[in-house]
């Protein structure tokens, strides 16, 4: 089963028969050029590259990082009839995205500011690809080559801006929902004391910043997967950011809730292991109706307008 709206491939026939028979050879050596180059670009910026790595290893709120390049990839892959159909024409305007990247790298470098490097790593990839294959193929796998954005992790200042409002958030949002269905409740500060006197602290990495970057990268791809205007596509990647924070919400109260049914070890196994899992189950499935309930607007839109023209 596909999302409502998602992309169906061409087949190469069809294409020819439309008077547009794809370059597949083309395409393939540009492909592995842009490879070549960007792991070239990979070893030039090692010393940039490898600490980004280790991020997405030890730290889980950007561990989604890892998976990126793979799943731009795949974005690049499921499209590849649409990709061979487009002029590989190199563009000038590469190079000059190249050295823009450059030289954020080196701003970044002068004044210590690593984050910078890294987006000049990502831009540096974006440019070659524009230098080498050319606008059209630029323009149809721009999606895919934006998405490389969020493998960087955020900078520290604009972490800890959204880590503790995140955390104080979860926390006052779990404890309401708790008294809400009957469940006796303390908090302070980001501590809430049950009726049987556990206490769960609600530390940094309970904030949900996990989810949401997880989120996040999720929704992007579903907007490149499917046929939708500009603004429903924003509408969901937009959408993840409170979808994120209320499926970290709901892990909290039903953490909380085991702690008071069936003890320590179950919640504890809950929050840290299934209960991830879980809510990512259930992230996609409200993405999913969101882009549903999108179809249906979009539908009786659509039907509305063709009876007033009648």
């Amino acid at each position: 089963m596909t999302p409502p709206g998602a992309r169906t491939e061409i087949s190469g026939a069809e294409e020819a028969r439309a008077g547009r028979a794809p370059d597949r050879a083309a395409i393939a050596r540009v492909g592995v050029i842009i490879a070549a180059m960007s792991a070239l670009v990979v070893w030039s910026h090692w010393p940039t590259f490898a600490p980004m790595a280790l991020n997405w290893w030890h730290d889980p709120n950007y561990s989604i990082g890892m998976l990126v390049p793979f799943a731009a990839l795949y974005l690049a892959w499921i499209d590849r009839v649409g990709l061979a159909s487009c002029r590989v024409a190199p563009s000038w305007w590469g190079a000059v995205v190249v050295l823009l990247a450059q030289a954020l790298r080196l701003y970044g470098l002068i004044t210590l500011r690593e984050s910078l490097e890294r987006y000049g790593l990502v831009l540096t990839m974006i440019g070659l690809v524009l230098l080498i294959a050319g606008r059209q193929v630029f323009r149809r796998s721009l999606g895919a080559l934006l998405l490389l954005f969020l493998m960087v992790p955020l900078p520290g200042g604009l972490h800890n801006l959204l880590a503790a409002p995140l955390q104080r958030l979860a926390a006052s949002g779990a404890a309401f929902v708790l008294e809400l269905v009957g469940v006796m409740v303390t908090r302070e500060g980001t501590v809430i004391t049950l009726s049987n006197l556990q206490r769960i602290n609600v530390e940094e990495a309970c904030s949900g910043l996990r989810m949401l970057t997880a989120f996040v990268v999720v929704a992007w791809v579903m907007a490149c997967l499917v046929h939708r205007p500009v603004w429903q596509k924003v509408a969901l990647v937009v959408s993840s950011v409170p979808v994120a924070i209320v499926c970290n919400l709901l892990r909290l109260v039903v953490t909380a809730l085991l702690f008071l049914a069936v003890g320590t070890e179950t919640a504890e196994w809950f929050f840290h292991e299934a209960g991830g899992w879980a809510m990512m189950v259930l992230a996609v499935g409200l993405l999913w109706g969101e882009l549903w309930l999108m179809s249906r607007l979009l539908c009786e839109e659509d039907d509305g307008r063709i009876r007033t023209e009648m």
